[in-house]
């Protein structure tokens, strides 16, 4: 499945409340998220219209090493 190409950095955050994620701070266009389902994790996220593809590819690959997922079913789960 391919990523989505129009994805903002809000919509991000949105989707991954599902596996626990909140939004601890934010600095600049910058945002903080904090889980801890399976021990503490932190990502940063750019709170662009439009995320890169490589950037979207590189917080979903840290998301499902952290969650113990692979990469496509965590995409399928999202998108799917």
């Amino acid at each position: 499945m391919k990523l989505p190409r129009d994805l903002s950095g809000a919509d991000l955050v949105a989707l991954l409340k599902r596996y626990g994620y909140q939004s601890t701070h934010q600095s600049g266009s910058h945002i903080r998220l904090t889980t801890q389902r399976n021990g503490e994790h932190h990502l940063t996220i750019p709170n662009h219209q439009a995320l890169r593809v490589g950037t979207l590819n590189a917080i979903l690959g840290d998301v499902a090493i952290h969650l113990g997922l692979e990469k496509s079913s965590l995409i399928q789960d999202l998108w799917g």
